[in-house]
């Protein structure tokens, strides 16, 4: 009898829940952090550091503060990408979680412009790039920890969870900020901004605490153990699965639609061309937040069942039409049409490309390079969707109010997405084992991957 708690155990029927859980309580916690930075830049850093700019100049550099930390993910997955498939996906957990905790801390420490000047800004540019360090490796650590030690029939369930995590994570930092959006202005301005960032050191501890305790996933201790780990695991994924590479960069650009949503969308409801409520938009978020949570893990089932490419197809094409509907909405003032919109275009249709792509991407690489996989064409394709605000800022005039530009602009960066998916193979029903071979030799199993793991050890 294989005991629960041994590290590596195949056999262990605990740890593929105790990889779930851990990589959806850690994401949760992690993304806390991440998104309570979007919240920020769009109701309170315009004011507290860019606050000697014009209103509209203040709120496109606030902004673009946001983007900072996704034009450095690229830097961050070359490297946490190559150490997790070298080192291991556990490491790399524990790093990502740790760094992001100390950077969000730190924000929350930060004096305001008016207190030290232009070092302001700076400092807090800086700490956003720690955070895009961090994030760079964080979803592709947990989602391999989960996908790896997942039964095979069950890998689209089991890492959905990391998405689910992440959404979670979304709405404790919305929720967090329905207070703060609360307080009278000079309080909000001066010290209620600070509380949800400070809370990161309670977040960070806790979240470090279950990621200690989880083991070391079943497909990389083997491949450790039999001396299969590539010395160089961005030159293996360069010279065999660059292909795989630009097909999860093209399809990680749907992630627009979370990025416009969160922040752009926000900023366009409550600014004066519409004047909505900063707690009712924000309630809107949360909402749609819940409705993801259920969402997500019940597509990540259908794909388990008819596959990952209809499932991720629906929510790519889907969200560029309901992204739409939720801008239009947000330009009528009409609340509770944008409150319905909002949940059917990022709680539910969103839902079936952000819980899918998880399995989907993984299993487009073989383990000795999955995570250096997921991280560089996620992470690049982050990068773009993560200036998605910049830009919409930019096309939607300067009044802010062009919202039929930049629901034009989001659509366009679904068609990447499509395109990904269609031109992917399903593997959804393919042996974990055989994940990441050609077709044609993937039915050869493991015998047949031979050739392919003596080249990567070279």
């Amino acid at each position: 009898m294989t005991a629960d708690n041994e590290p590596g155990s195949a056999a262990a029927p605990a740890q593929p829940r105790k990889a779930a859980i851990a990589a959806a309580v850690g994401s949760a916690l992690e993304y806390y952090d991440f998104f309570i930075y979007g919240s920020a830049a769009a109701l309170i850093f315009p004011e507290i550091f860019f606050d000697d700019s014009d209103p509209a100049d203040a709120t496109l550099l606030s902004l673009a503060t946001f983007g900072v930390a996704y034009a450095v993910r690229p830097l961050g997955a070359l490297l946490l990408g190559h150490m997790g498939d070298r080192f291991g996906r556990k490491k790399i957990m524990l790093f990502t979680l740790l760094l992001m905790g100390v950077a969000t801390f730190l924000i929350g420490c930060l004096p305001t412009r008016g207190q030290i000047g232009a070092a302001a800004p700076a400092l807090l540019v800086l700490l956003r790039v720690m955070q895009g360090l961090s994030a760079a490796g964080e979803q592709a650590s947990a989602n391999s920890m989960s996908l790896e030690h997942a039964p095979p029939h069950r890998r689209g369930w089991f890492t959905s969870f990391t998405l689910g995590g992440t959404q979670a994570g979304q709405l404790l930092a919305t929720l967090a900020f329905i207070p703060v959006a609360a307080l009278p202005e000079e309080q909000m301005l001066s010290w209620g901004w600070r509380i949800p960032f400070l809370l990161s050191a309670v977040v960070a501890f806790i979240g470090y605490f279950i990621r200690r305790t989880l083991h070391e996933t079943p497909e990389f201790t083997k491949a450790a153990a039999a001396g299969e780990v590539p010395k160089l695991p961005l030159v293996t994924l360069v010279r065999a699965h660059w292909p795989a590479v630009l097909r999860v960069v093209s399809g990680a650009l749907v992630a627009s639609v979370s990025t416009i949503f969160t922040v752009w969308a926000l900023s366009y409801a409550t600014s004066d061309a519409v004047g909505m409520d900063r707690s009712g938009m924000l309630w809107v978020g949360a909402l749609a937040n819940v409705a993801a949570l259920g969402a997500i893990p019940l597509w990540a089932r259908l794909s388990d069942k008819a596959g990952r490419r209809p499932v991720f197809l629906l929510g790519a094409a889907g969200s560029a039409v309901t992204m739409f509907l939720y801008l239009w909405a947000i330009s009528s003032g009409n609340y509770p049409l944008t409150l319905l919109t909002g949940i059917l275009c990022f709680g539910i249709v969103y839902s079936a490309a952000n819980g899918v792509w998880p399995s989907f991407y993984g299993e487009m690489f073989p383990t000795s390079v999955r995570l250096s996989g997921m991280a560089v064409g996620t992470q690049i394709g982050f990068a773009i969707s993560g200036f998605a605000v910049t830009f919409a800022a930019a096309i939607a005039g300067p009044e802010g109010d062009g919202w039929a530009r930049v629901a034009l602009f989001t659509a366009a960066l679904c068609v990447p997405p499509v395109l990904a998916a269609l031109f992917s193979r399903e593997t959804a029903h393919v042996p974990t084992e055989e994940l990441g071979l050609p077709a044609d030799r993937s039915a050869a199993g493991p015998a047949g991957d031979v050739p392919r793991r003596a080249a990567e050890r070279a």
